[in-house]
């Protein structure tokens, strides 16, 4: 009897130890890591904040849409923050208020005047305000594997009302419990089998959060007993008040797609548009009454079952004493309130896929989507949607039947920021992102690199050179030759080079881009910030490789800013959860091509769309605004390209096949249309064309490239480095009447409009 006894006593005393090493356990466990759970939060990814200033270009149109997207609500009279009002001219917004790295923007009232498409006056409390920036639009965010996000709030900005209301239904001991309760979970069944239906449950605040926390949904015996003693051994380590902030983050309230919503903070974003702290008594109670079952409450999918729901909450609050009987009739009468605009208005895939390839070359994946980092980006609403309108606008037209494809990417001229991304024919769709992945040949869009390098040139080639615009053979190696033909089949002579450019001829291109030499044509591309694709061969002079619409932007944007180069970029800087900045991304420059030789390029790009084959980017715009351009068109019409610059923005745009099969489109007829249609709506400064030091303007003869006098017959006037004008001359003397009225750069130089 004693041997059994001993036996008896050592396994006690065994499974005492083992309890105890599991306490021990659970204890490192919880210590270790629940700080580290309360702070595990996605980044976030902002739109640029819209700066509103006296003088800045905007519409009351544009103000009205960007409010909107931003989740503000159009109102007659203005109570609270998050609402607008619209009136002819005048709109007066209550902002929100918004938290930038090393400053806070205040909510407060504010009155802006519109004039002229800009901003008149910009005034609050009656007072002139000199600069202000909204709160910016959150576009997406980078979320870790399992999908979950949450908006982390403190508990002081959590309505009183709410956070009492939540212990009142579901644990109404939470402040004097340790973490579990017994006369709860007794309560808790006396009361769902009086009401029929689940009104509170048994288990603590305490025991969801460590369920949520550290375990998995299954419901056994030696999971409730760990989660018994966790709940026990976090109340020992953390206060009420922490352990209800974490809660209040961590809830489980829903799913948007593949995206699970957690936290009342971002609950009230998605189902109300709504900051927590402005919810209504009626919301406050729809979002406790979803804890008990997110699907089967979920107010966007059951409206009738969660309206039920709530209003039997409001009657648990009302008994508990946290709010009035008033209050409680007066929100069951209220409807549930949801935000009827669709998620997917916020939904930019393109750029996001930018942003999160930029962000990985310096974080960590795991970091980006637990560490609740802010991403401040560069991207612009307002170009987005004139963007995306004019990419189906003209796509359906040229296309209705849904077979083509296009992409299209805008930056600032003066920043190389990408401002907005167009990665398929339907923009808000996430898939293959043909802005940044489709690797096409791009016609003539390389042309102008083979021009400059000719124009670095100035004792050899100038914009009056002639080249000769012949058929030639080209014998290549395996037997094979190479025969270039113009796209008109037709051979043009002698021309001179700015029109051989203009009007985009393929053998005087191919016989220039021979003469400099492929590895200079090649080398040049590279200084212009095409890195990717490049094929050395004889093609190459019209375009043969593989670019990426994003490729051929930072190529243009090189070009447009004078020879600098400069990396595009999609992102400002990035704040940790504390607004301290980890990372800012300045914008870099780097001149990489003479500054004479690009300012004669940008005439020739002009020319382009003022005589040659971009000239119908005038049926969009006005004679007077003044832009650059280049069209591009591949073998069997498979790709339209158009690339080009006013003095504010920089686009690309394609349009092509997934298949790679014939769009029967030019350059013109496609990608064009989009391009001139986005930049009549979007582009509110024309190219500023500023001579640079050592240029000099001369008069030539279009016909032989010579000197000849102002008025003459087919003169025009050209840009050439200082001392490189031609040598000839030709018989006439300057008029006194000039003949061609139509000379569009006499009329620029001269301050013509």
């Amino acid at each position: 009897m004693s041997g059994v006894r001993s036996i008896l006593t050592k396994l006690f005393f065994a499974l005492l130890v083992l309890a105890l090493l599991f306490v021990v356990y659970l204890d490192a466990r919880i210590t270790s890591t629940f700080t580290e759970k309360m702070w595990e939060l996605p980044a976030k990814v902002y739109a640029r904040p819209l700066d509103l200033f006296s003088g800045a270009r905007l519409s009351a149109e544009d103000m009205a849409y960007e409010l909107e997207l931003l989740g503000y609500r159009k109102v007659s009279t203005l109570r609270q923050p998050g609402q607008f009002s619209l009136y002819r001219n005048k709109l007066e917004v209550y902002t929100r208020g918004f938290s930038f790295p090393g400053e806070r923007e205040p909510s407060r009232r504010v009155l802006l005047e519109f004039g002229a498409e800009r901003i008149a006056r910009l005034s609050a409390a009656g007072k002139a305000l000199d600069l202000m920036r909204l709160d910016p639009l959150q576009i997406g965010g980078i979320y870790p594997q399992h999908g979950e996000d949450r908006l982390l709030v403190q508990l002081q900005d959590v309505p009183l009302s709410m956070r009492d209301g939540l212990k009142a239904v579901e644990d109404r001991e939470f402040e004097t419990h340790w973490g579990f309760s017994v006369t709860g979970i007794a309560r808790a069944a006396l009361s769902n089998l009086r009401s029929g239906q689940v009104v509170a449950g048994g288990s603590t605040i305490t025991q969801q959060l460590v369920k949520n926390y550290y375990l998995t949904p299954e419901r056994t015996i030696v999971r409730k007993v760990r989660e018994l003693v966790m709940a026990v051994l976090l109340e020992i380590h953390y206060d009420k008040d922490q352990i209800l902030e974490s809660y209040i983050n961590e809830v489980y309230l829903g799913q948007e797609g593949p995206r699970a919503i957690h936290g009342f903070a971002l609950a009230a974003r998605h189902y109300f548009d709504t900051p927590l702290e402005q919810l209504g008594l009626h919301q406050q109670a729809l979002l406790i009454g979803m804890v008990k079952g997110p699907s089967l409450y979920n107010p966007l999918r059951n409206p009738k079952r969660a309206k039920q729901r709530r209003d039997v909450v409001l009657e648990v609050m009302a008994e508990q004493g946290v709010i009035s009987q008033e209050h409680a009739v007066i929100a069951r009468e209220m409807p549930l309130g949801l935000n009827s605009r669709p998620q997917l208005r916020r939904s930019y895939p393109a750029f996001l896929d930018l942003v999160r390839r930029q962000l990985r070359r310096e974080y960590r994946e795991e970091d980006l989507a637990t560490q609740g980092l802010s991403i401040f980006t560069t991207f612009d609403p307002l170009l987005q949607r004139r963007a995306e309108q004019s990419t189906t606008s003209v796509m359906e037209q040229i296309d209705s039947a849904g077979e083509l494809e296009t992409a299209t990417v805008v930056t600032r001229l003066d920043t190389g920021e990408v401002a907005a991304l167009i990665g398929g024919r339907k923009p808000r769709y996430a898939g293959f992102n043909r802005a940044l992945d489709a690797r096409r040949p791009a016609g003539s869009l390389l042309k102008p690199a083979i021009f400059l390098a000719a124009l670095e040139l100035p004792q050899r080639y100038t914009l009056a050179s002639t080249l000769s615009d012949t058929p030639f053979t080209m014998e290549l190696s395996g037997g094979q030759s190479w025969e270039p033909r113009n796209f008109d089949r037709q051979a043009h002579g002698d021309v001179l080079l700015y029109s051989a450019l203009a009007n985009s001829y393929n053998l005087a291109t191919a016989r220039l881009g021979l003469e400099l030499g492929l590895d200079t044509v090649a080398q040049t591309l590279r200084r212009l910030g095409v890195s990717e694709g490049i094929s050395n061969v004889p093609a190459l002079t019209l375009g043969a490789g593989e670019y990426s619409p994003m490729a051929m932007a930072a190529m243009y944007q090189t070009i447009a800013v004078g020879g600098y180069r400069m990396p595009l970029r999609s992102i400002r800087n990035v704040a940790n959860p504390q607004g301290e900045n980890l990372s800012r991304y300045l914008t870099e420059y780097d001149r990489t091509a003479n500054l004479q030789a690009t300012y004669l390029l940008q005439f020739a790009l002009q020319e382009v769309v003022r005589q040659g084959t971009g000239r119908s980017v005038y049926r969009y715009l006005p004679q007077t605004f003044t832009v650059a351009g280049k069209t591009g068109t591949t073998n069997d019409g498979r790709d339209s390209w158009f690339a080009g610059f006013s003095g504010d923005l920089v686009a690309v745009t394609w349009i092509g096949r997934d298949d790679n099969g014939s769009t029967g489109l030019t350059g013109s007829s496609g990608a064009l249309r989009i391009w001139a249609n986005f930049m009549a709506t979007a582009s509110r400064q024309p190219l500023d064309y500023r001579p640079p030091d050592r240029i000099e303007l001369h008069t030539i003869d279009t016909t032989n490239g010579y000197l000849t006098g102002e008025g003459c017959p087919n003169s025009r006037m050209l840009p050439f480095f200082a001392g490189s004008q031609p040598d000839q001359r030709t018989a006439c003397a300057a008029q006194e009447r000039p003949v061609n009225l139509s000379d569009w750069f006499r009329k620029l130089f001269r301050g013509e409009r």
